[in-house]
């Protein structure tokens, strides 16, 4: 059994009202070298939910994490040299880093939830589980 995280993604049409749709999940699991999302947009929910929101942004933000998920987004992100509190260390494209970017905190229409984790011998499978229990 390998350890894996997750989080939900959430539509936030105003974040200064704290209220959220979910609308996908990112799962991540470093010793299967698994990271991928799955998500959905159920429209006529959205639409109740949040009159006036262009979805279509909201659909290209979740398409956005697809592309980092596969590592196609912004090529070579997370690539060079950074500066830390504990001084100067090298940083590497790969699915922890492209995860870390996903799960960070971010006041914009799509934001991630908390990071839970667990175990998994199929992250495939649990991507799977935790979408249709959390989102479908």
């Amino acid at each position: 059994m390998d350890a894996y995280q997750y989080v939900v993604l959430r539509c936030v049409p105003r974040p200064e009202r704290e209220e959220f749709l979910n609308v996908g999940v990112v799962v991540h699991c470093p010793e299967q070298k698994f990271l991928a999302a799955r998500w959905a947009l159920d429209e006529l929910r959205l639409a109740t939910f949040a009159p006036g929101l262009d979805q279509s942004l909201v659909r290209a933000a979740l398409e956005s994490v697809d592309l980092i998920c596969a590592g196609a987004a912004h090529a070579g992100f997370g690539a060079g040299i950074r500066s830390t509190a504990y001084g100067i260390r090298a940083l590497t494209d790969n699915e922890s880093a492209r995860f870390g970017l996903l799960k960070a905190p971010k006041s914009t229409v799509l934001q991630p939830g908390p990071v839970h984790g667990g175990v998994t011998a199929d992250a495939t499978a649990e991507l799977d589980r935790i979408f249709a229990h959390q989102i479908a």
